[in-house]
C-alpha cells in the first residue's frame, strides 16, 4: 500500500461519518417496482482472469455491483464489501469493477488490481476486468444497463464517483442506486438489501 493508500484508509471513516452526519441519504431506489425492459441475465461480464461470466448464473441471489479504485477516498469500502460479502454470500454477490474514470484512481493491470485487493482487504468476490463505467462509447455493457432506463426499466443514474453501488434483486430488479458514502454496512442500505 502507498502512502496515499494508506492515509486514505485512514481517512475513509470521517468521510463515511460526514455524510451520515449530513442527512442525506444518497440513495434512489425503485420504488414502482418497474421491470426491465432487457433482462439482466441476458448479460455477461468479463472477470480479471479472461473468464466470462453470466449473469444467469446468479438467479436466485441479490446482486450487488460497485465500481471500485485502489487509490480513492472510499478504497476502505472493499473491507466492509468483503465482510457482506463473506456474512451473506449464500444470498448475495458482491462484483466489483474496476475503473479509472475518476481522477485517475485506478491505474494498475488487473492483476495488480486483484493482488492489491487481496493484500490489503482480504477481497475474495469477483473483481471483473478493469473497464470504463461512465456514460461514453466504452461503456461497460453492465454499467449501460445499470444508468440506461431503456434497458433497465427506471434508472439513468450513472456512477457519481468510485464505489458506487447498484442493488439487484433475486428475479434480476434493479432495486436502486447509492452514493459512494453509503456505506454497505450501513443499516438504510441493510434494510433494502435484506427485504
Amino acid at each position: 500500500m502507498t502512502p496515499r493508500q494508506k492515509f486514505l484508509k485512514w481517512i475513509y471513516p470521517i468521510f463515511t461519518a460526514f455524510k451520515k452526519r449530513s442527512g442525506k441519504t444518497g440513495r434512489v431506489v425503485n420504488t414502482s417496482k418497474k421491470a426491465p425492459t432487457v433482462p439482466l441475465y441476458t448479460l455477461s461480464f468479463q472477470l480479471n482472469t479472461g473468464e466470462t461470466i453470466s449473469f444467469e448464473q446468479m438467479k436466485g441471489k441479490k446482486i450487488l455491483i460497485v465500481n471500485t479504485a485502489s487509490d480513492c477516498g472510499f478504497t476502505g469500502q472493499y473491507a466492509e464489501l468483503q465482510k457482506l460479502y463473506a456474512d451473506r454470500k449464500h444470498a448475495v454477490e458482491v462484483i466489483g469493477f474496476p475503473a479509472n474514470d475518476f481522477k485517475e484512481q485506478e491505474k494498475g493491470s488487473d492483476e495488480e488490481i486483484a493482488r492489491f485487493c487481496s493484500v490489503n482487504y482480504g477481497v475474495s468476490f469477483p473483481l471483473a476486468k478493469k473497464s470504463s463505467v461512465i456514460k461514453s462509447p466504452n461503456q461497460n455493457t453492465v454499467f449501460r444497463w445499470l444508468s440506461d432506463k431503456q434497458m433497465n426499466g427506471w434508472n439513468d443514474q450513472a456512477p457519481s464517483w468510485n464505489f458506487s453501488k447498484y442493488l439487484i434483486s433475486e428475479d434480476g430488479l434493479l432495486l436502486g442506486y447509492f452514493d459512494p458514502a453509503v456505506s454497505p454496512l450501513q443499516t438504510e442500505f441493510l434494510e433494502i438489501l435484506d427485504k
